[in-house]
């Protein structure tokens, strides 16, 4: 057995060169191939695929054509092609279909040349060329290393510049389509592919900016759009369909991750609004006004609307079932709990908004005293649609504190479940100005307030909520007594 000095295998095997090439088959022979794109739309969903329509110009004769289209994505979903021609559509119909998306590289090429004779040459650093010529005994990511078997032995970690004689048959340069197609018009048609892709994903991107009251907000709407599928679009009509679309589950055809855009930065200028809204069946479809390229493996963001002087309004929320606790340490005698900040906007054109808002995230800014931009808060929204309330969480009150606790509890009648129980709420404001905070609270079975120091609103038949104003640098109480039947 003779060992190769050559060192470790190089993945790119620095070239692969043909001494000869495959004779075509008869099918090869036949094939025609559709000119460039000269018309593409892009449908793009939130929920990680699109639709891709295109126009290409094709020459037919009568009878059977083999058909290729070139530059697909290779995420593809075969099962959702379609041809015609635009042209003659009654006089061109498909008789077979073929997705082939072998493609043409070192590894897969190594890969299906196991059993074939190859020549290897390794140019040392001294000029000096070695040959190695025999049969590929394994494929590179089987064996570690290029393992031959020459007329004198078998050669190990054998690398440098591999000359294959025939390439593997069913190899393609790039992903491709190919149609068996039977036509009874010849000459020049324009033929329309369209077909379902995964890798391509949208989402929005919301920046607000609000007054130094916080009762007014500007917000511009951005669209991130991703391409992961393994094409590029170019010049092409682009539009966005908002909406949570039914999918039966199905196969993953190349899958990818979706990925998450970097962070929007706020805009000190709103740029102009560039998609027309759409209502589309139970959804909403944006439309570019103009044209754009959907490079492959890109992260491309375009202005969805702006809008000035919304009305907005500040909550503050104590709900004693979600609120965070403060950590406790070894003096202290109260469990206290944060009181949340919340931004609530009403999306109507009344309140200078009153558009469908595609789900997204939302990044809140305010000027400090200098002027400058800074983060006061940031939450997911889901499809809004118009005359209904945005809800943001900004987060939890730095000044803002809150103890509830049950001060008392009487079981008055276990043969029908009754119980009567009082609770003392205690909320402490550390800031310079008063505030109204909304105390949640709930209560399950049929109940009861039989006594309460502050009025309630009840908001479901499990929610019921207190509106306190504490003063500034000061703090109030709420104290009810509810009896529960369960």
């Amino acid at each position: 057995m003779l060992i190769s000095k050559a060192g470790f295998l190089r993945v790119a095997f620095a070239a692969i060169t043909l001494a000869s090439t495959l004779p075509l088959s008869a099918m090869a022979e036949e094939e025609i191939k559709a000119s460039e794109s000269k018309n593409v739309s892009v449908t793009v969903y939130n929920q990680n695929f699109g639709i891709v329509r295109e126009v290409r110009n094709l020459t037919l004769k009568d009878g059977v054509n083999y058909l290729r289209f070139e530059d697909v994505a290779e995420k593809i979903d075969p099962t959702t092609v379609s041809f015609k021609s635009l042209t003659a559509p009654d006089s061109v119909a498909v008789v077979e279909q073929n997705y082939q998306y072998d493609v043409l590289n070192a590894a897969t090429v190594l890969d299906k040349s196991v059993g074939k004779r190859l020549t290897v040459r390794h140019y040392g650093s001294d000029g000096r060329v070695s040959t190695d010529i025999g049969t590929l005994l394994a494929p590179p990511h089987q064996a570690g290393n290029l393992m031959i078997k020459t007329d004198a032995g078998v050669v190990l970690n054998a690398t440098g510049e591999v000359e294959i004689s025939e390439l593997p048959a069913g190899m393609v340069p790039k992903p491709s389509l190919l149609w068996k197609l039977m036509s009874q018009k010849a000459g020049e048609h324009a033929g329309e592919i369209a077909y379902q892709t995964q890798g391509l994903n949208w989402h929005c991107d919301y920046v607000a900016i609000v007054d130094d009251a916080e009762t007014k907000t500007d917000l511009n709407g951005w669209v991130t759009l991703d391409n992961q599928s393994g094409a590029s679009y170019k010049h092409a009509a682009l539009k966005l369909l908002a909406g949570d679309v039914h999918m039966a589950r199905r196969v993953n055809f190349g899958g990818g991750a979706d990925r998450t855009a970097r962070p929007m930065m706020a805009r000190a200028m709103a740029a102009p609004a560039q998609f027309q809204e759409n209502s589309f069946s139970e959804y909403h479809l944006y439309a570019l006004t103009g044209r754009t390229d959907l490079n492959d493996k890109e992260t491309k963001q375009i202005s969805l609307f702006s809008a000035d002087n919304i009305g907005a309004k500040k909550k503050y929320v104590f709900d004693s079932q979600t609120a965070v606790y403060i950590p406790m340490r070894e003096s202290d005698d109260e469990r206290l709990q944060k009181v949340e900040v919340k931004l609530e906007v009403q999306n109507s054109k009344d309140n200078g908004l009153g558009m469908p808002l595609p789900k997204g995230r939302v990044r809140i800014f305010k000027k400090d005293k200098d002027g400058a931009l800074q983060l006061i808060g940031e939450d997911d929204i889901d499809h809004t649609p118009v005359d209904e309330k945005v809800r943001l969480k900004l987060g939890d009150s730095f000044d803002l504190v809150a103890l509830h606790k049950e001060t008392n509890r009487i079981a008055q009648s276990s043969k029908d479940d009754h119980s009567r129980a009082s609770y003392e709420i205690t909320l402490r404001n550390h800031r310079k100005t008063d505030v109204t905070i909304n105390c949640v609270e709930h209560a399950y079975g049929q109940w009861k307030i039989t006594d309460s120091s502050q009025p309630f609103v009840k908001k479901t038949a499990e929610v019921f909520e207190f509106a306190v104003p504490v003063p500034a640098g000061g703090e109030a109480k709420v104290t009810y007594t509810i009896d529960i039947k369960n």
